[in-house]
């Protein structure tokens, strides 16, 4: 038997930016995810087919293979979204001690889904979130693909645990999930006792997450068939310049 939490939606799109303000992260539905950013679900949904062909992620410095990812950079201002050169990730220590430190390099996301404008559309509109968040400014953005899977029998889809990222703004949005348990998100204050946990299983929900506020994580999966896997795309967005 598996135990699914409900994720505690926004009640009303209009209450996005005083729920992030209140308690620091917001659950979206795929429909609000649709009629805040104005980009079709139908749309989104296209997208999912991209998940298929993400590179394993070599990184990994448990041994495991149950993780694989692309990844992007571009910029959002209030003139546009622009893609910018491709480049590695890297984190500090003091924000992921397992992978931080060092640079990792990944294969850039498929430029049929961000040339785009729907994609171009859905970064703006998280640019709009942040800027009512944190103030206007120039957003740093890198996007994550990730499929993670039960190759290993088990796989984890935040193996650094409980964590904050070092940015501003994170969105996390669950793409599919097949065949599987676990998963599950858990929120926390960053400097509190509170914590939420519940499960995202609607394809294009979305998590809000103002960083400096709350860290997060995500439980293992294990499998209930065969070919189970769990995808999501992760944006982050960062005033200043990228972590480097």
């Amino acid at each position: 038997m598996t135990i699914s939490f409900q994720p505690p939606l926004i009640a009303r799109p209009a209450n996005l930016g005083a729920t992030l303000f209140r308690q620091g992260y917001a659950v979206v539905g795929a429909s609000q995810v649709a009629g805040l950013s104005g980009v079709p679900l139908d749309t989104m949904l296209g997208w999912c087919d991209g998940w298929n062909d993400l590179p394993p992620d070599n990184y990994l410095k448990d041994g495991g293979r149950y993780r694989r990812r692309r990844h992007s950079c571009f910029v959002i201002q209030e003139s546009g979204v622009s893609q910018v050169a491709h480049r590695p990730h890297w984190q500090p220590l003091e924000y992921n001690a397992l992978h931080g430190g060092m640079q990792r390099h990944f294969e850039p996301m498929d430029r049929r889904v961000t040339s785009q404008a729907g994609w171009q559309q859905l970064l703006a509109w998280l640019g709009r979130v942040a800027d009512d968040l944190k103030g206007q400014h120039t957003w740093y953005t890198e996007a994550h693909q990730f499929r993670i899977d039960t190759t290993d029998g088990i796989g984890r889809p935040t193996p650094e645990g409980a964590h904050r990222d070092g940015v501003d703004l994170v969105a996390v949005f669950l793409v599919a999930r097949k065949g599987l348990k676990g998963g599950e998100t858990r929120v926390f204050e960053a400097d509190g006792p509170n914590g939420q946990r519940f499960t995202l299983s609607e394809p294009w929900s979305l998590l809000l997450l103002d960083d400096a506020r709350v860290i997060h994580e995500s439980t293992p999966i294990q499998p209930l068939e065969n070919g189970a896997y769990r995808d999501t795309l992760v944006l982050t967005l960062r005033s200043g310049g990228f972590q480097e």
